[in-house]
């Protein structure tokens, strides 16, 4: 099995802990019923493609500061907690 590290929005994530809370199963539990429930209903309904699915979560590179890579003020604060952004 393969492990996916995600960034949820607050609700969404009390949204899952609450669920798994409530049916004192684990978060990674809730996760996977989720996953596997929308598969199989996107699926279904429509066979769309993994990037209409994911264009929302995903960062235009245009976005991106063009030297992002060799300057070192871009990682300034890096891997520090940050509250929220």
């Amino acid at each position: 099995m393969k492990t996916l590290t995600v960034k949820l929005p607050d609700r969404l994530f009390f949204e899952i802990a609450g669920q798994a809370q409530a049916r004192n199963i684990s978060k990674k539990d809730v996760v996977r019923e989720r996953l596997t429930q929308n598969d199989g209903l996107s699926r279904r309904r429509h066979r769309s493609s993994l990037w209409s699915q994911m264009e929302d979560v995903v960062i235009d590179c245009r976005a991106l500061p063009r030297d992002l890579s060799v300057n070192k003020k871009h990682l300034r604060g890096y891997g520090q907690n940050h509250p929220h952004r």
